[in-house]
């Protein structure tokens, strides 16, 4: 079992901040880019503390966990403030691999049995803060959660007694101790003070803990460099792609120590041909390439990277090295997502700077009713042209579907990206 390193975030008043007396260099409230921070940090989870008390700040702290989910782009926990059924819902449904219910509140043990059946064993943690209120729902708790969040004085009697995954909340802050915890085979992952740390570089205690044998997620090559195939300056080329567009951003080289650096870091290192020297895109200039995959090709000769690219890739400005068009034949794009996206486009345009005589204009106009009464009747017309043998009417019904569908997705600011993740996690 890879051991999990998990950052904390508390959510105060709708702001988002790293906790233990600690500055969020991004300012409060953006978490997005907080989140942003520790998954291209090394994290493996993230951990949502909701602090609010009333009902409508409640809701609003779910739509900050919402935004976090999306950016992070890896489990996010959701813990506090969970009263009732409906409120893991909404935390499952916002997009959190799990919630933590509080033991040390009846009104969370009596929910357990019944949110792990709906929603599935595997979504839940529960906290506990005395050995007590294990002991006495022992059984309870093994049979409905996955894991528990302990404090670091519990983890010895827990695992005495029972094989379930603990994850160790500490206030531990020296890296030999952090690495001592880790050591332990009960223990499934780390939170608190030092891996929430915005000065401690989590890869490189991943680093340490594998010359330790602690098990831990790295970037790990399935191919050894020693069986590519270089050219006659000892490197590859590497094509490097927008992970979520697969758009060309450019073509760059990487020798065996910015291969290895590239793995180390998790941002894309190159051998630089011209200075002589490795380089870490985007060290000066802020524009990163965080790795999502390195494939290689089937002569081992070249390496696609799919990358989230801060910024620019071009060092003209531009987002790809590629904006220079030499020949070109008119050709109709067909991929789904582009001609979605397209007309999506044109569609927010139309929204923003109406057109005169503009059909999508005037729905706009209209206002919702409308927009939803026409959504409607373009059911209909599916559900009626698909009781007819030819596709081809049930093709031209669903095409206006779509539209109309894409009318009231940017009239509720909905965007492809937004259904394309909801449809990726189902």
């Amino acid at each position: 079992m890879n051991k999990q390193l998990i950052p904390c975030l508390y959510l105060h008043s709708e702001k988002a901040v790293t906790g233990f007396g600690q500055r969020n260099l991004f300012g409060d409230g953006d978490v997005e880019t907080l989140a942003k921070f520790y998954r291209d940090n090394g994290a493996d989870e993230l951990l949502v503390f909701d602090f609010s008390s009333a009902d409508a700040e409640h809701d609003r702290a779910i739509g900050k966990i919402r935004d976090i989910c999306k950016s992070a782009e890896i489990p996010v926990i959701a813990a506090g403030n969970i009263k009732r059924v409906e409120d893991v819902k909404k935390l499952i449904y916002a997009g959190c691999a799990r919630v933590v219910l509080n033991f040390s509140k009846e009104s969370n043990i009596e929910l357990l049995e019944e949110v792990s059946r709906r929603f599935g064993k595997d979504r839940m943690v529960i906290s506990i803060s005395d050995f007590k209120e294990f002991t006495e729902n022992q059984q309870l708790i093994e049979e409905y959660a996955d894991r528990i969040l302990a404090l670091d004085t519990l983890q010895g009697e827990i695992a005495a007694i029972s094989n379930i995954p603990i994850i160790l909340h500490t206030d531990e802050s020296s890296n030999d101790k952090i690495m001592k915890l880790l050591e332990d085979l009960a223990v499934s992952g780390l939170c608190g003070a030092y891996v929430s740390s915005m000065e401690v570089d989590l890869h490189a205690l991943k680093e340490s803990c594998e010359k330790a044998g602690i098990p831990v997620n790295t970037f790990k090559s399935n191919i050894a460099w020693s069986d590519f195939k270089l050219n006659s300056a000892g490197m590859v080329p590497v094509i490097v792609q927008d992970y979520r567009t697969d758009e060309v951003l450019m073509l760059a080289y990487m020798n065996e120590l910015a291969f290895n650096t590239t793995l180390k870091l998790g941002k894309m290192t190159y051998w630089s041909r011209s200075r002589n020297e490795l380089w870490t895109k985007g060290l000066t200039s802020g524009h990163v390439q965080y790795v999502k995959s390195l494939t290689i090709d089937c002569d081992n000769d070249t390496i696609l990277a799919k990358v989230d690219q801060i910024g620019a890739a071009c060092h003209t400005g531009n987002r790809t090295c590629f904006f220079k068009p030499l020949v070109q034949k008119e050709y109709n794009d067909t991929n789904p997502l582009h001609v979605f996206q397209k007309v999506y486009d044109v569609i927010a345009d139309r929204r923003e700077n109406p057109k005169e005589g503009s059909y999508t204009s005037y729905l706009f106009d209209k206002g919702i009713d409308k927009i939803l009464k026409k959504v409607g009747e373009e059911c209909t017309e599916i559900v009626i042209a698909a009781k007819n043998p030819d596709k081809e009417e049930v093709k031209y019904e669903i095409s206006d579907f779509l539209y109309h569908m894409m009318v009231l997705m940017v009239e509720k600011g909905v965007s492809w990206e937004d259904i394309t993740s909801e449809l990726s996690k189902r």
